[in-house]
């Protein structure tokens, strides 16, 4: 039997499939798009009457000449699209119900937790507290609990998922310095245990990703937030305002105008967590080009070694859109970060975001972040700090520089902070966009420096060669990176004060990584107020001809410089293999790194031994030598030098900053005037074995040093009596 059909059968069915397909192409041609005049008198009638009946779509479908079929669909998708916005507007509403619910639960918490003794002050449990009615705290907690599950259920309806519940509060271990009495006639020797595990390795808070449902309304957001991030950039004039009281002319933000221009952005303020704002602004020409730049912010490793001294931790969760590619436009991910001041007495600040990048146009990138905790219901310390739009306008310039235009505009819940940081902190200064601005030039000065090729010999001196230059950058670049990490807040290590001094803090901790002595560190440090400029504190601690009126270690010899790297436009910055003038047979090296900008300044240093560091000179990977980073970080202290701004500071009272400001009339002015904020911190290797215990003595020995060169920086500078 022949199964095969006849070439007639397949001729009928060549022009069947031909039929078919003039048919599509014909039902494609015969869609067309609406008029305007057609879409405004529909839109006319559907504000009248959402659902017209025959008649009336028959009348409309005659006078703009379209089908009545054509008009019944077109209202059908508009009664379509009117219930997703008030779908989605209703989702706002709940989730900011939810929010507020969740808040309340967290301040009763943070009460209980909080609870003090009316008698002498100190922490109390929970069955101490006076008027304290666990009956009434269980009958309230229920209550939330039911408001909370009816909200989820309603959020439910609208986002096709079910709300996360509350997580317990997540508590943090402590390091206990053992210095009590000693019993019996042969006392054990006290001793600290170690916290494991080295810097950088701090644990991350996991609060989820985005589900494909909230991806659209994360893009909606990020969007928005770049058109508010371009008009908090580029206006001026009554958004911000000049403060002619400042003496720096600096901008302050106008909140009631802020409300009117962004209403929809003023609707979740959290009034109940008492949140306060820092909006700061500022601009500069940096030696970058917008390419370069944008890949630096939008990649989270190149990001943290961008911006080593306020970024102590940050990872990328998930990435909702790569962009388009090798140029990271419409790039959005969903990114962590936790964010540090120089010194272990400032709390640093947690914060899940996002980070969007657009092109605007040939040569001009906005990326900017904002805060998610509006669809990350799950961490609960998102509310302490909130990243409204904020970011930085990029604008190529010849020559390969390129423009920043920066702003930071946060949330803060107020917290308490440290008497000497109090008006830093809430001036803005220790997290605003000048700090961010000011770092990105001095880093970006630094990179050019290193990517150097024609370097004269005058300018490398004792370094052999241009690789051996780059080498001793890197090193130098590491040890500055450690000393960063070792003196603040951060998660990655606990610090534990000592009851003589609130300001001493102390650490350990155990390495085993390379790079760094094996064994186990202590580290303290201390910040204080002192009554001199920060740049003549800068000038004189980084001076090697003065190191021997504070080094307690040098033992008053003199000190040599005998290689010099610059490394920014400022004297001041700059790297220095420095030689002890001992008058024993052994050399000793320090290498020293120093730098500055309008935010604040550090000189960070260690001592290294002469075979690393003819390593490094002759250009070898100095990845493997160790070094054990100590120095100084010097802040403005944020006071306003036309008050009377020094007693108060003196006496812990500091002023309340109501208003958020930058400096845009000049880098310098923080540092050339005011008093200081000065971290001293130290790091010793008190054992080769990880798993020996800290002695006493050992804390004792850090703790002498850090006091002792304090009241030798305060002799020297002629203040020893603050």
């Amino acid at each position: 039997m022949d199964h095969g059909g006849s070439g007639e059968d397949q001729d009928a069915a060549d022009q069947d499939h031909d039929h078919d397909h003039d048919q599509q192409q014909t039902r494609r041609k015969r869609y067309h798009r609406h008029t305007a005049r057609q879409i405004q008198e529909m839109e006319a009638l559907f504000k009248e009457c959402p659902h017209p009946d025959d008649k009336q779509r028959q009348r409309l479908s005659i006078e703009l000449g379209l089908k009545p079929r054509q008009v019944k669909f077109w209202f059908q998708n508009r009664r379509t699209q009117m219930k997703a916005q008030q779908d989605r507007s209703d989702n706002a509403i709940l989730r900011a119900e939810n929010e507020n619910l969740r808040n309340e639960n967290l301040a009763l918490r943070e009460a209980i937790k909080n609870g003090a003794c009316p008698n002498c002050g100190g922490a109390t449990s929970l069955a101490e507290m006076p008027g304290f009615d666990e009956q009434h705290f269980r009958i309230e907690n229920t209550r939330l609990k039911e408001e909370l599950d009816r909200v989820s259920g309603i959020a439910t309806k609208y986002i096709g998922r079910s709300m996360p519940h509350l997580a317990p509060p997540m508590l943090m271990s402590s390091l206990e310095l053992a210095m009590g009495s000693f019993g019996g006639k042969q006392p054990a020797p006290p001793s600290v245990d170690f916290i494991s595990g080295s810097l950088g390795d701090g644990p991350i808070i996991n609060c989820g990703t985005l589900t494909d449902l909230d991806k659209p309304l994360a893009l909606e957001l990020a969007m928005n937030g770049v058109e508010e991030l371009i008009r908090m950039a580029q206006t001026d004039e009554p958004l911000w305002l000049k403060d002619v009281n400042a003496g720096s002319m600096k901008d302050i933000l106008n909140l009631d105008e802020y409300g009117r221009s962004f209403p929809w952005a003023m609707g979740f303020k959290h009034n109940n967590l008492n949140l306060r704002t820092e909006a700061t602004r500022d601009s500069s020409v940096v030696i970058m080009n917008g390419v370069a730049l944008v890949e630096a912010l939008m990649d989270v490793n190149k990001w943290m070694e961008m911006f080593p001294s306020i970024v102590a931790k940050a990872k990328t969760v998930q990435v909702l859109s790569p962009g388009v590619p090798f140029s990271r436009n419409g790039s959005l991910q969903l990114m962590y970060a936790e964010l540090q001041a120089l010194s272990p007495l400032v709390s640093t600040r947690e914060v899940y975001f996002l980070r969007y990048c657009q092109k605007r146009m040939e040569g001009f990138w906005v990326v900017v972040d904002l805060s998610l905790d509006s669809l990350l219901d799950t961490c609960q310390f998102l509310v302490r700090y909130r990243k409204r739009p904020s970011g930085c306008l990029i604008q190529d310039m010849p020559n390969g520089y390129a423009k920043v235009t920066w702003v930071e505009h946060a949330e803060i819940e107020d917290k308490t902070v440290h008497r000497i940081y109090k008006q830093l902190v809430n001036s803005g200064m220790a997290f605003g966009a000048q700090r961010w601005l000011a770092n990105l030039t001095r880093q970006c000065e630094r990179l050019a420096s290193l990517m150097a090729s024609s370097i004269s010999a005058r300018e490398l001196g004792v370094i052999p060669s241009p690789e051996g230059r780059r080498s001793v950058m890197k090193l130098a670049q590491r040890m500055t990176n450690g000393f960063f990490a070792n003196i603040s807040s951060s998660a990655n290590h606990t610090w534990t004060t000592l009851p003589s001094d609130d300001t001493v803090r102390i650490t350990t901790r155990k390495n085993t990584e390379p790079g760094l002595p094996s064994g186990v560190v202590v580290s303290g440090a201390t910040s204080l107020w002192l009554p001199v400029p920060p740049h003549r504190l800068f000038e004189f601690l980084r001076d090697e001809r003065m190191r021997s009126e504070w080094d307690v270690l040098s033992s008053g010899n003199l000190v040599q410089e005998v290689a010099h790297i610059a490394n920014g436009s400022h004297p001041g910055n700059c790297i220095s293999l420095l030689r002890a003038c001992s008058t024993s047979q052994n050399v000793e090296l320090i290498l020293q790194e120093s730098c500055t900008d309008a935010s604040g300044s550090v000189i960070v240093y260690a001592p290294v031994d002469v075979p690393a560091i003819n390593i490094a000179m002759s250009g070898e990977d100095p990845s493997y030598i160790a070094l054990l980073p100590s120095g100084f970080a010097i802040l403005p202290d944020g006071q306003n030098r036309s008050s009377n701004s020094t007693s108060s500071l003196l006496e812990g009272g500091g002023a309340n900053s109501s208003s958020n400001s930058s400096n845009s009339s000049g880098l310098d002015s923080p540092l050339t005037g005011g008093g200081s904020l000065l971290t001293v911190a130290f790091q010793v290797l008190v054992s080769h074995l990880p798993t020996a215990k800290l002695g006493l003595d050992s804390v004792t020995t850090i703790n002498n040093l850090i006091c002792n060169t304090v009241q030798q920086i305060k002799s020297a500078l002629h203040c020893a009596d603050v």
